[in-house]
């Protein structure tokens, strides 16, 4: 009977440990290093000429919601190994962006319009009787061409409307080598090559004959 009532308490003590470890793996949460496009640049880059920025203040735009593919519209941060598979995205482990690339975009683009004077709403907002850009987001990702080599690709597509009629259309893409080829080199590359096709795009925009 000892014996027994022995192997009756081990077994009870065994149970409760695998309860307790099973418990434990339960809650345990991944704790992920997020990051965003930084604060804005006090100075735009060349793409984008004083005379040009001073024709901003004119210039209303309404903008809708950047769209993006389904692998793109997520808050992980994406990368392909061009030496091994670069069809295959990818994403880094525990490494976010705080609000999906299409968002970070849109949210850049509007600061960046209204700090050079400019005024830009929402489309949802139902303003009328203002050009309607529309933004695609082709490529947000990071490029591995060797294990110790990498750039930040960011190509997007706008198009500007004047009602429904389509008054241009244009591609935007910068790539820019990270300085370190990892999450956080692919963040900081990512928030210059972002800011280079926002300059890009701002400068298009001021040579179009838009509707004020």
């Amino acid at each position: 009977m000892h014996k027994n009532t022995q192997n009756r308490l081990l077994n009870s003590v065994l149970i409760t440990l695998g309860l307790l470890l099973i418990g434990g793996c339960a809650t345990k949460t991944i704790t992920y290093t997020q990051y965003d496009f930084g604060p804005l640049p006090i100075v735009a880059s060349a793409a984008v000429s004083p005379a040009e920025t001073a024709t901003l203040p004119a210039l209303s735009l309404s903008l809708a919601d950047v769209h993006a593919p389904v692998w793109l519209d997520t808050t992980m941060m994406m990368f392909r190994l061009a030496y091994a598979n670069d069809l295959q995205p990818r994403p880094y482990a525990t490494t976010r962006w705080s609000m999906p690339p299409p968002q970070l975009f849109s949210q850049r683009l509007k600061a960046r319009i209204s700090l050079a004077g400019g005024t830009v709403v929402s489309l949802s907002d139902g303003a009328v009787n203002l050009p309607v850009l529309r933004i695609d987001m082709d490529d947000f990702s990071q490029t591995f061409d060797s294990a110790s080599h990498s750039v930040a690709q960011v190509s997007i597509r706008a198009s500007l409307f004047n009602g429904r009629v389509l008054a241009a259309q244009k591609t935007f893409s910068r790539q820019i080598a990270t300085p370190t080829a990892d999450a956080a080199g692919g963040a900081r590359a990512f928030a210059t090559a972002n800011d280079a096709v926002i300059d890009d795009l701002m400068a298009w925009l001021t040579r179009l004959p838009v509707k004020k």
